[in-house]
């Protein structure tokens, strides 16, 4: 909408600071004007009713030509690149690893010399979990950043930081990082100066006299952390005030019904873009937004700023996506990719954890009737944005799947969740799983589950009853659960010593800060001597290492595994099967996936329901051609084996 006052404002603005809006800035000023009226509705929707709301707009408006003008010369370049391919990040061609770069390596000077590691695995774009300042032993594991702009001293430097982007970009491999946009730690220097009783940095975060308010607030918001941080509140006794901490007593949320904390957060948005991060890891978006008789997550002014946050990046910096790290139901995750006129205009990336902890309830199970009465809300996803698929990350796993779904499957809600935490955590006895429950609620007895891939799938326990027929079978699960993880659309995400079979690291226990947190037995320690095993063929670290490296490489080589929401769930003609067609352009891929520790049976009628019937598949996982047989033969699928079958003539 054309708007001659807002963008004669705009306009006079760019030439204040010294803009050539008719040469090298006009793809910029276009885009600033283009998008212009989006910015101002947006911020009117959250801020119209804020006594300072003009001057703020102007600051933010401000901040978006600083930004542009700070942008380096080869990220514009690179900007310029991405917009041509259009929505870059939705190829076949990127899989990505997450990693903490001190127990990976050992700091950001050491990354670079690893790079080659990971690209003999097929890994172009690295997640380093967070590298910015967070006070030690109140880090959580570096969510509670003390300076968003200084790389914490016990990974490296800035310097080391930009020079890893740079020999990156050199070697075509993209990055992200995380920006923790819902909290600060509490020695943040606007923390600090909360404390001190500045009341400019008090309205920066929800501070309380009395608990009145505190009291209100925690009638209806969830608790986070029950065992470790119960309610949301903490009392600060150096102002005598109670502050907002969902999390842990030493993050305290920022609160953004004041737009001055929104520019502020915006300029270290670009701060981050134009150190040449590829995608920015917005954190707990959920929670950005607080409101007195809600739960306080996920509610439509949240929804707006990242949408706020989207159309400043798309002018500023076009070439940097957002990924909204919203661990939340299917229907919830849907509104991060945006609706209505914004649809596809919020979040360019969002977890598939839903996904991630269907198959986990699939290989305890052996059942896939609850992950398939789950794929209706996740098919809504729309068209240009996509997935991070994953089979483990540094968190822990979340039972983020409706109980309609369970209960769909023929299964008690109840009685199926309280399994799948006995199994995952070694206590029921058919399980050969060696994890533990994280985050128990003793009021609702809610809990998730921690654990390293490999441990979860049996591995840790076959060795050590050096059972060899489990060793086996706990190998195929881990590179079935990943293959799925890398076919089903998205970007797969590795988290790193899953590619050389870690199993749970214990040495958490040992340290103060971490030994409250038994997810840090899945974040292990980096032994270089052991990923030397990843060579040694025939060892279980080359099984591992060698399939990863194969299935990365076939995503790469088959064209239609990019995301064009191109996914169909097959009928489940086997409960132990779960299958899915990926179709584009006359291509056909049928990708299969046994969850069962024997031999599944699946009739040849199921790759004839979709269109042209197939006479001719090749398995590219196991470099056979199969013909498609009569509907009462079959296709016999080993025990947690799988298949990647494509058309051919």
């Amino acid at each position: 909408m054309y708007n001659y006052t807002l963008h004669n404002h705009i306009h006079l603005s760019c030439k204040q600071h010294g803009l050539d809006l008719n040469g090298k800035d006009n793809l910029f000023y276009t885009r600033l004007i283009a998008n212009t009226a989006a910015i101002r509705e947006l911020y009117e929707e959250v801020y119209g009713k804020h006594p300072q709301k003009e001057i703020l707009f102007d600051g933010l408006i401000e901040t978006i030509i600083k930004a542009h003008k700070e942008r380096p010369t080869a990220l514009l370049k690179q900007d310029n690149k991405k917009e041509e391919k259009g929505n870059w990040f939705l190829s076949n061609e990127i899989t990505g690893m997450s990693l903490y770069v001190d127990r990976f390596c050992g700091g950001l000077k050491n990354m670079p010399a690893k790079l080659s590691y990971l690209n003999n695995l097929g890994v172009n774009f690295l997640h380093l979990m967070p590298v910015f300042q967070s006070p030690e032993g109140e880090s959580d594991g570096g969510y509670a950043v003390s300076d968003f702009r200084k790389v914490d001293e016990r990974f490296g430097t800035l310097e080391d930081l930009q020079a890893l982007q740079k020999k990156m970009l050199a070697e075509n491999m993209y990055l992200m990082i995380d920006i923790v946009l819902n909290h600060t730690s509490h020695l943040h220097e606007w923390a600090m100066k909360a404390k001190q009783g500045d009341p400019v940095y008090q309205d920066y975060f929800y501070m309380y006299d009395d608990r009145t308010l505190p009291d209100q607030f925690d009638q209806n918001m969830p608790e986070i952390f029950p065992e470790s941080s119960p309610g949301s509140f903490t009392y600060v006794p150096e102002c005598k005030k109670w502050v907002m901490t969902v999390f842990h007593h030493y993050q305290w949320d920022l609160n953004y019904a004041n737009p001055a904390v929104f520019n502020a957060m915006l300029d270290t948005v670009f701060f981050y873009a134009n150190l040449g991060i590829d995608i920015l890891r917005i954190d707990a978006p959920a929670f950005i937004w607080k409101q007195l008789g809600t739960s306080c997550q996920n509610l439509p002014q949240a929804h707006t700023l990242l949408r706020l946050i989207k159309q400043c990046v798309q002018v500023a910096s076009p070439g940097m996506a957002l990924l909204g790290e919203a661990i939340v139901a299917p229907k919830e995750i849907m509104k991060y990719f945006g609706t209505g006129n914004y649809t596809g205009r919020e979040c360019d990336v969002a977890y598939n954890a839903t996904q991630m902890a269907l198959q986990w309830d699939a290989l305890a199970t052996s059942d896939t009737r609850v992950m398939l009465a789950a794929q209706y809300d996740l098919l809504q996803k729309p068209f240009g944005s996509t997935w991070l698929t994953y089979t483990r990350c540094h968190d822990d796993i979340g039972l983020g799947f409706e109980d309609s779904s369970i209960t769909a499957a023929g299964f008690n809600a109840y009685e199926h969740r309280k399994f799948l935490k006995e199994y995952y955590s070694g206590v029921h006895p058919s399980s050969p799983a060696k994890g533990a429950l994280f985050s128990i609620n003793p009021k609702t007895q809610d809990a998730r589950i921690s654990g390293s891939l490999a441990s979860l799938c049996g591995l840790e326990k076959a060795l050590e009853q050096n059972d060899p027929l489990e060793i086996e079978l706990s190998v195929r699960k881990i590179i079935m659960m990943q293959a799925q993880t890398c076919f089903i659309g998205g970007i797969p995400m590795l988290f790193y010593g899953d590619e050389a079979a870690y199993t749970n690291d214990y040495s958490y226990l040992n340290d103060p800060g971490k030994s409250y947190d038994n997810r840090w037995m899945h974040r292990p320690v980096i032994d270089w001597v052991k990923n030397q095993r990843t060579e040694v063929k025939g060892t279980i670290e080359e099984k591992i290492f060698s399939a990863t490296q194969k299935l990365i490489s076939l995503r790469k080589k088959i064209s239609v595994i990019a995301d064009r929401k191109n996914l169909t769930w097959l009928t489940p003609h086997n409960i132990h099967v779960a299958g899915f067609l990926r179709a584009w352009d006359n291509k056909k891929v049928y990708c299969l996936f046994n969850y069962s520790r024997k031999a599944a049976y699946i009739t040849w009628y199921s790759f004839k329901e979709h269109g042209a019937v197939p006479v001719k598949l090749y398995d590219h996982w196991n470099d056979q051609r199969v013909t498609v047989g009569s509907d009462y033969e079959y296709l016999i699928i080993e025990p947690y084996s799988f298949c990647i079958l494509e058309v051919v003539d």
